[in-house]
């Protein structure tokens, strides 16, 4: 099997993602967000995946191994610098969602992966059209090839939810930042 670093947001967005892509791919969850704010947030929802993971490792009998990136929302607030008031979606999610997917993409070519992705599409509030572009761009700079996905088709999302309530997993109800609101 081909080797997948899949950058993940939560667990309950790696669900139906994880799913997916397990039978054809060797699935190492990658968890980086420094946007996710407060702290107490953050670790709230890497243990939420941590959990996940190995809920459904047991159950399915799949090695599904996890790598954290660093926690620093000083990175953060210098990637998204001058659009801390934009409006969830706007200007200031495409420089964090192109930045969490460069450290993603290096990461996967620094550790010999055979291609990348990221948990980000399957949520309706993300544009797939650009997380894709940005993949297809970081793919060239890199040389790891990049899985174009855009999760929350063919019901995608509501299987997630359905998932992370089967799983009795977390959904916050915000993406990260919880600036601009």
């Amino acid at each position: 099997m081909r080797k997948l670093l899949l950058h993940s947001c939560c667990g309950p967005c790696s669900t139906h993602v994880i799913e997916t892509l397990s039978s054809e791919y060797r699935i190492t969850v990658f968890y980086y967000n420094p946007n996710i704010l407060p702290e107490e947030e953050y670790i709230h929802r890497r243990s939420e995946q941590e959990r996940f993971i190995r809920e459904y490792s047991e159950l399915t009998d799949l090695k599904i191994d996890y790598i954290e990136g660093d926690y620093a929302p000083e990175t953060f607030f210098s990637v998204i610098k001058g659009h801390e008031t934009d409006k969830e979606g706007g200007g200031r999610c495409d420089l964090c969602i192109a930045h969490r997917m460069e450290v993603t993409a290096n990461r996967a070519k620094e550790l010999g992966f055979d291609l990348f992705c990221t948990t980000l599409s399957v949520s309706p509030h993300k544009n797939a059209a650009f997380i894709n572009k940005t993949g297809e761009f970081l793919s060239k700079e890199t040389g790891v090839s990049y899985l174009v996905s855009d999760f929350k088709k063919k019901d995608g999302y509501k299987h997630s939810v359905e998932m992370s309530k089967r799983f009795g997993l977390y959904r916050q109800n915000y993406c990260g930042c919880n600036l601009g609101k």
